[in-house]
């Protein structure tokens, strides 16, 4: 059977040599790797476990941090260990934190999807100072979290079969909140199916069980924190990038010229702009009796000299003629 088996060192408050329990920081290293720009993610995780152990009457204080199967991606990461031991726990033996005989989580990242699925079969796990009762055992759970490009994220959890804690079988409350007391050991609350989603991510947890243990309230063990069983989340890829590069020019130039574009110069003279009629019908252009030096009251002051020039020739005539009558 697969396994993670770890011997641990005790962190002490005392002064004290306890040999009951050797157990300190654990944390089962994962195959991790980090996302980068619109790659997606996902996680998945068998077992956590968020304890804080006290013995002799807190003169040993021992947080036991263990995590089973926990698997993280960009990129494609499964595990399928089925146990997760602690060495020199409860009498100097090794204790099962967890032992199932399916125990498998996957997270897998591409372009299109990010998906975290755990799927636990036959589970029982142990705290320290009750050994010879497991704190749950449960037939199956699973949870699922699956983020697409272009969908709605989805968040699933199922918990099927029956649930025994403290050996005490167990009706859980759909999707709420359940508490089992058993005198003379100790209380847990469990919360069923916790789901969550947002617009572009998704976790899933079967179960979560808050756990208080003092067997007896003899103050030998006592046990207080969290204990997370089936854990998946997402998040989803921003997708494919481009294909191509988009054409920075129109694939095709226009067939044509716009059709209000002028078709020709303008004329460089205008054809009526209220010259001098002449005697065919047509018109002196003004531009050109600008040019010489005429304009429109020429033909007048022409025709005023004419008359003055006709008058003096005529009174030279009457002179001369009236001089050659005297003589």
């Amino acid at each position: 059977m697969n396994s993670n088996t770890f011997g641990l060192p005790a962190r002490r408050t005392a002064a004290a040599t306890v040999a009951a329990l050797t157990v300190g920081p654990v944390l089962l290293a994962a195959p991790a790797a980090h996302a980068t720009g619109g790659e997606g993610r996902a996680t998945a995780v068998v077992l956590r476990t968020g304890l804080d152990v006290s013995l002799l009457d807190k003169t040993v204080d021992v947080p036991l941090r263990v995590s089973l199967n926990e698997v993280r991606a960009p990129r494609t990461e499964s595990e399928t260990a089925l146990s997760v031991k602690v060495q020199g726990a409860e009498g100097n033996k090794p204790i099962d934190i967890l032992a199932a005989d399916v125990a498998t989580s996957k997270a897998t990242v591409d372009e299109a999807k990010a998906e975290g699925y755990v799927n636990l079969v036959k589970a029982r796990v142990h705290v320290p100072g009750i050994p010879l009762l497991s704190l749950i055992e449960i037939e199956k759970v699973t949870s699922k979290a699956l983020c697409e490009t272009g969908k709605k994220p989805v968040a699933e959890s199922n918990v099927l079969g029956h649930v025994t804690v403290f050996g005490k079988k167990t009706t859980l409350s759909t999707g709420g909140r359940t508490q089992v007391t058993v005198p003379g050991v100790g209380k847990v609350t469990l919360d069923l199916s916790r789901t969550s989603t947002t617009s572009r991510t998704a976790a899933a947890t079967a179960l979560e069980l808050a756990v208080e243990v003092d067997p007896l309230k003899l103050g030998v063990a006592e046990v207080n924190g969290t204990v997370t069983l089936a854990q998946a989340t997402c998040e989803t890829p921003k997708g494919p990038a481009p294909t191509q590069k988009p054409t920075e020019k129109p694939t095709q130039p226009p067939t044509q010229e716009p059709s209000e574009r002028p078709s020709e110069q303008p004329t460089a003279k205008p054809s009526d702009a209220g010259g001098i009629k002449t005697n065919n019908g047509g018109t002196t252009p003004t531009q050109n009796l600008a040019e010489t030096g005429g304009s429109s009251t020429t033909p007048y002051i022409a025709g005023g000299a004419l008359a003055l020039l006709v008058a003096g020739g005529g009174a030279l005539a009457l002179t001369r003629s009236r001089a050659r009558s005297r003589g």
